[in-house]
């Protein structure tokens, strides 16, 4: 297969992709997500820095960058086009649309009977006091973003008045969801091609339990029931790989936190020395060979 691998960049990532597609004998090619071209009325229909993308089999998106409303409705825009043109795209742009959404998650996954915390999304400040009020202590998260940047705890309504009229200011949308009650610790579930190919358990001093944000990681076999809660919840947002969020509660119940549709692994493959490139890329050749 000739695969594009579209990014930001040359990172970890896209080096792991660039060489697990080499060592089954693909050919991988890096460009720009942040450099689309479209066209109409002439070829190639979609190109970037100078190479027709819809002449390669498959494109592996690494990640939709930071931009203005139209930059990304654009990005995702050529996405469905190349898709249109029979070209397979991993993750499909819809899935991509749904996951980097928490309110269109959240959403997702309540309509699919799977349990996830109470949230309430508003845009006006007014709404979101009485949701704070409501829930009395909540996680406040931005409604686009990763790795846990911008999310704040708040239990106090003072507290509560600040955050938010810091939000206003920024013009940005509530998005308030309640505290679960947990001892430290989730867990990252990895899916492809409907199946839990490597799982951890990430622990942290505080309800924080990002490794990005320092939190400790550990490898584990989940449960059975735990592995199809899971897989629900990548059927649930129509993601062919995710990272999948669980947070056990302190009451024995299993949270759904989010489903990430452009998941990072690297710790996921340092704690489990498990191949997860290698899985996404034995899963796109067999899509695009149609299975």
């Amino acid at each position: 297969m000739d695969v594009a691998i579209l990014s930001a960049g040359h990172g970890w990532h896209v080096r792991a992709l660039s060489r697990a597609l080499e060592r089954r004998g693909h050919c991988a090619v890096v460009l720009p997500i942040d450099g689309l071209v479209g066209i109409v009325g002439a070829r190639p229909r979609l190109a970037a820095a100078g190479h027709a993308i819809e002449v390669c089999d498959a494109a592996l998106v690494r990640t939709i960058p930071r931009g203005s409303l139209e930059q990304i409705v654009f990005r995702l825009d050529a996405l469905h086009r190349l898709e249109r043109l029979g070209r397979r795209v991993l993750n499909p742009p819809a899935a991509i649309e749904r996951t980097v959404d928490k309110f269109y998650t959240s959403c997702l996954l309540e309509e699919a009977g799977i349990p996830t915390p109470r949230t309430v999304v508003a845009e006006r400040m007014a709404d979101a006091l009485a949701a704070f009020r409501e829930l009395g202590d909540v996680i406040v998260k931005p409604l686009f973003g990763s790795n846990g940047r911008g999310m704040v705890r708040v239990s106090d309504e003072e507290i509560a008045f600040r955050v938010f009229r810091a939000l206003e200011l920024e013009r940005a949308v509530y998005y308030v969801q309640e505290a679960i009650p947990h001892e430290g610790r989730d867990v990252r579930a990895f899916v492809v091609g409907g199946r839990v190919v490597a799982s951890m358990w990430r622990r942290a001093d505080g309800w924080r339990t990002n490794l990005a944000r320092g939190a400790r990681a550990e490898a584990t076999t989940l449960p059975p029931e735990w592995a199809a809660l899971s897989l629900r919840a990548a059927r649930a947002v129509g993601a062919e790989y995710a990272g999948v969020d669980l947070l056990p509660g302190a009451d024995g119940r299993v949270w759904v936190l989010e489903v990430n549709g452009i998941p990072g692994w690297r710790g996921l493959s340092e704690a489990t020395g498990v191949d997860v490139a290698g899985a996404i890329v034995e899963h796109l050749e067999r899509r695009v060979a149609g299975g």
